[in-house]
């Protein structure tokens, strides 16, 4: 991250550190509205207010951060930490943005565990599904839109799709999609240093033998997710469901769409939806392994970016791999918002809250959160009007 421009901490400048910690702890209680809103709010405070960086220095770090897996909100955190304090900066900014989240999150599956089957419970889960399906639309039209700017990537997203569709493993159709925009001659007028997500894909992840559920098959699991799931927490969905819930049976489906809503619901990343699903299969223990197996690639990926981000901008070959990577993300997305509708749209009602959160979301851009907040409301009185 050296490399990158920028002011950096003043030598010797006691309670530096303090200071920054304190900064990303509020954040992480008050961050609702997902990745984009995170990291507007840290311009404002980081660049504008604070002047921990300059305004080129900041995107540097936020195009670098889309160009690996995980959590870009999440990872932002973490490089302005690295910039501000090295290592220990990092850690401090990750760890700040992270754990009031997680916190929220695992008081909430304890609440799940313990009442959510109750009638209250389950009328709030009603109204809240049909309104992630609205957020979950909203990100891939955003994201199709720069995903598909070259027409050469319609086709390979329609292909994709197909194969999602047909139930072939995330990681084959993303990584087949990086090699075939590699060798289909998308690599002419491909741009380096585009923002652009992106997968280290290993191979053979996607065996057929259905794991043990321990605390180490999870913490495995979730350390695989942290390290290939790129894009945007809506992308680990279909992970989620590919393996979780249609391989192993280690969730139903829905389950997986409460741990998404509570997700949204809780301010700091999306990613902290591993914390609801460990303590749902293995309570506390499970909680913890998860969310230290999802979080943990993160700190070492952002820690080489500076290693990493002049390689990627300079070559035009990594930038069309990468955009046909974002092709198949969109197409997996999509095919995965197809199968949690069904779950989420049950009746007349559900599909009117979809509706409605579609459109208001489109024509006004409201805070996800009240929208979430509002679909539990709604969810809540549609049931008491119609037991």
């Amino acid at each position: 991250m050296s490399d990158l421009p920028g002011p950096k901490r003043p030598q010797g400048q006691e309670g530096a550190l303090g200071e920054f910690s304190a900064f990303f702890l509020r954040l992480g209680f008050t961050a609702f509205g997902g990745p984009a809103a995170h990291i507007a709010l840290m311009e404002q405070e980081a660049v504008q207010r604070r002047g921990w960086l300059t305004h080129e220095a900041f995107l540097d770090l936020l195009g670098a951060c889309n160009l690996i897996p995980g959590p870009s909100s999440t990872q932002m955190a973490m490089g302005i930490g690295y910039r501000q304090g090295g290592w220990m900066g990092l850690v401090l900014g990750g760890l700040c943005f992270i754990l009031p989240a997680t916190a929220m999150t695992l008081a909430i599956a304890w609440a799940y565990v313990r009442f959510g089957r109750l009638p209250q419970g389950q009328a709030v889960l009603y109204g809240i599904k049909p309104v992630i399906l609205a957020i979950v639309v909203q990100a891939l039209w955003n994201l199709g839109k720069r995903a598909f700017r070259k027409r050469a990537m319609i086709p390979l997203g329609g292909l994709a799709l197909a194969a999602s569709l047909l139930g072939c493993h995330p990681l084959v159709v993303l990584l087949g999609c990086g090699v075939l925009a590699l060798g289909g001659g998308v690599v002419r007028g491909a741009r380096a240093g585009r923002s652009a997500g992106a997968a280290w894909v290993p191979l053979g992840l996607g065996a057929a033998v259905i794991p043990t559920l321990g605390l180490g098959s999870l913490f495995l699991f979730f350390l695989k997710m942290g390290s290939v799931v790129f894009g945007s927490g809506y992308v680990l969905l279909a992970f989620l469901k590919t393996d979780l819930v249609d391989r192993w049976h280690w969730l139903t489906q829905g389950q997986l769409l409460d741990a998404v809503a509570v997700g949204q619901v809780t301010p700091g990343p999306v990613f902290t939806t591993a914390t609801f699903i460990g303590y749902l299969l293995k309570g506390w223990p499970g909680a913890l392994v998860a969310t230290v197996g999802i979080f943990l690639p993160s700190f070492v990926l952002v820690g080489a970016l500076g290693l990493i981000l002049v390689r990627m901008r300079r070559s035009p070959r990594a930038a069309a791999f990468l955009d046909g990577i974002n092709a198949g993300a969109l197409a997996v997305m999509a095919s995965v918002t197809w199968a949690l509708s069904r779950a989420a749209l049950v009746d007349p009602w559900t599909a009117l809250l979809a509706l409605a959160g579609a459109i208001l979301l489109i024509r006004f851009r409201p805070n996800p959160t009240w929208l979430i907040l509002g679909g539990g409301l709604a969810g809540v009185l549609a049931r008491m009007l119609v037991p």
